[in-house]
């Protein structure tokens, strides 16, 4: 993360802000506009292909699955909460064999617990390459730490107070 970033889950009157991880990095994603409402990035085709010579399905699910997941964690900030992905489908339309990629994240659904996204990959001429419907889940911070404790410790901890089972 950069400097400037705050943490997701961390309640702030400015929402969460897009950092590129490893991944988006080495596909060359380019935040273009993030907001609640929208978030938009570009990826070039080139370096994204797979032995055909065509965008590869993976890359296009890779950027995809970010762009709809960033756009849920910057609105799960506005409520002090995070985000964490549990479901995510796509269609494949059309490939690309150049060019650079659009991809748009926009909201279905916004709600306290859930929200939904659409995700269109899109072409230079603006044609659909994919279309993704990611569905993340928001997460006070509480939650979200629980999922980094030490699973043994947790485990040990229960057998001790008699609730394992």
């Amino acid at each position: 993360m950069t400097s400037d970033s705050q943490h997701p889950g961390t309640p702030s009157d400015q929402p969460w802000k897009i950092s590129l991880g490893e991944l988006d990095e080495k596909m060359g994603v380019h935040i273009v506009e993030e907001s609640v409402h929208r978030v938009v990035a570009t990826m070039p085709v080139e370096g994204n292909r797979q032995s055909f010579g065509l965008l590869h399905g993976g890359a296009s699910l890779a950027v995809g699955e970010a762009v709809g997941s960033w756009a849920a964690v910057i609105y799960a900030s506005t409520l002090g909460k995070t985000a964490v992905g549990v479901e995510v489908s796509a269609t494949h339309h059309r490939s690309a064999r150049g060019g650079n990629v659009t991809i748009t994240a926009t909201p279905l659904h916004l709600g306290g617990t859930l929200t939904t996204h659409e995700v269109l990959v899109t072409d230079d001429a603006g044609q659909r390459l994919c279309t993704l419907r990611i569905t993340n889940l928001l997460l006070s911070p509480r939650h979200a730490d629980e999922g980094k404790r030490d699973p043994s410790a947790s485990r040990l901890a229960a057998q001790a107070d008699g609730t394992w089972m």
